[in-house]
């Protein structure tokens, strides 16, 4: 157990409207990813890796499907007074919902003050990493600060699209300003092509952050965020300090994987961290026993490639292939194939992200697709060979030219 009492709070409310139409029907952070995961289980599995073992995830917008997933999945010991807590938003502090980050852990105060932590952890719950929290609670504790915000270098020329945390000259583990999405900001000292950018991860002081967040939710002229309004409270205190995530050591990590972070908060963000996945080097490593990446699993029966026949070989090639797909004389190249999916002969699928449940009729050929979950793809379907076509039958092509597809459509022959 660890030697501090820490409360992990999950901020998973988003709505994510840039990842229509994946977002329709759930919460950003139950969107699957991954093949068998959800997004949230990236932030929870880190959580308790690092051996924080009291968890609460706040939620709001469509929470069904990520409540059932945590209730059926994220089980702890009850015997040892350990739990991992969807809380949805009650309406505590007045009569209306979470208006903000901030807000969310203001109206959810009665958690805090029932578990009394030394320190509180609040994390994103939509974002691809591993990390170590409890190294940075120890950079915390030991800074003396009320507030540390965890970072990331990014290039230079990328600063406009981050929340840049600039440090004090005389103490580079200072903030001297938080600012969102500058045009233009200096390089690091040691790093004069890279900024630091905020992943969305805190550490604070339990009295400092009761405090802060109390004062903000009076504030009828604040946006009630942590890192729009609650970070820059503790920068003009001087009471707020940075944690580089080059410095985390997660174990079982290399050189390739080590300070991997991705924000999938849009549609090519997510097709790209998919990618990610797949190469024989994956930039993103899934098989790293020593820090797993803990979710649900069903019983579902082993993938199945079936025929050997001229011209219909059940093939799959630089892809993930999850448990219950059969693959019948059709080839995968390129891909992530999720629980349940059937694919059916002479049909491709290539630099795709294919859902649960999905099934592929014969002669179908999908390309550089995201397909959500049960859509049914009658035979001689093209997808994502024509952006045109695609969008006149409603579908979405992003800008990098990804085609997607809704949950549950059935599309027409």
């Amino acid at each position: 157990m660890p030697s501090k009492k820490v409360l992990a709070i999950v901020l998973a409310g988003g709505e994510g409207k840039r990842l229509m139409p994946l977002t329709l029907d759930r919460a950003k952070p139950a969107v699957p990813f991954g093949g068998i995961y959800r997004l949230i289980d990236f932030a929870l599995s880190n959580i308790v890796n690092s051996g924080f073992l009291r968890v609460v995830v706040l939620t709001q917008y469509k929470s069904h499907s990520l409540d059932k997933h945590i209730a059926q999945t994220w089980r702890m010991s009850s015997l040892l007074g350990n739990y991992v807590a969807p809380v949805p938003a009650q309406q505590r502090m007045g009569k209306h919902w979470f208006r903000g980050s901030s807000d969310a852990i203001y109206q959810s105060m009665n958690l805090i003050h029932e578990e009394k932590p030394d320190y509180v952890v609040v994390v994103g719950a939509d974002n691809v990493y591993r990390m170590d929290f409890s190294q940075m609670v120890d950079a915390h504790v030991e800074s003396g600060k009320d507030c540390t915000v965890a970072a990331i270098r990014q290039p230079l020329d990328q600063s406009d699209q981050f929340g840049v945390i600039e440090t004090d000259s005389a103490d580079p583990t200072t903030i001297k300003a938080f600012v969102e999405k500058p045009s233009t900001t200096q390089g690091l000292a040691d790093d004069p092509g890279s900024i630091l950018a905020s992943m969305g991860n805190y550490v604070f002081t339990t009295d400092a952050l009761v405090e802060a967040v109390t004062r903000d939710a009076q504030d009828d002229s604040s946006n009630h965020d942590m890192g729009g309004d609650i970070v820059p409270y503790f920068v003009d205190q001087g009471a707020a300090g940075v944690y580089d995530f080059i410095h985390n050591v997660v174990p079982g990590s290399t050189d390739r994987d080590r300070d991997y972070w991705r924000d999938v908060g849009t549609l090519d963000a997510f097709y790209d961290a998919h990618m990610d996945l797949i190469a024989i080097h994956p930039v993103f490593n899934l098989y790293n026993y020593d820090w797993p990446t803990f979710t649900g699993h069903r019983n579902e029966p082993p993938a199945k490639f079936v025929h050997a026949g001229p011209g219909r070989v059940g093939t799959a090639v630089d892809s993930l292939i999850s448990p219950g797909v059969v693959i019948s004389g059709a080839q995968v190249s390129n891909s992530v194939i999720s629980p349940g999916v059937r694919m059916n002969s002479w049909s491709s699928i290539s630099d795709s992200v294919v859902m649960d449940g999905v099934s592929v009729g014969r002669h179908c050929q999908i390309h550089r697709a995201i397909i959500d979950k049960n859509v049914v793809v009658p035979p001689r379907t093209q997808i994502g060979l024509d952006a045109d076509a695609d969008r006149a039958r409603g579908w979405i092509v992003t800008e990098s030219g990804i085609t997607v597809i809704g949950k549950g459509t059935v599309i027409e022959p």
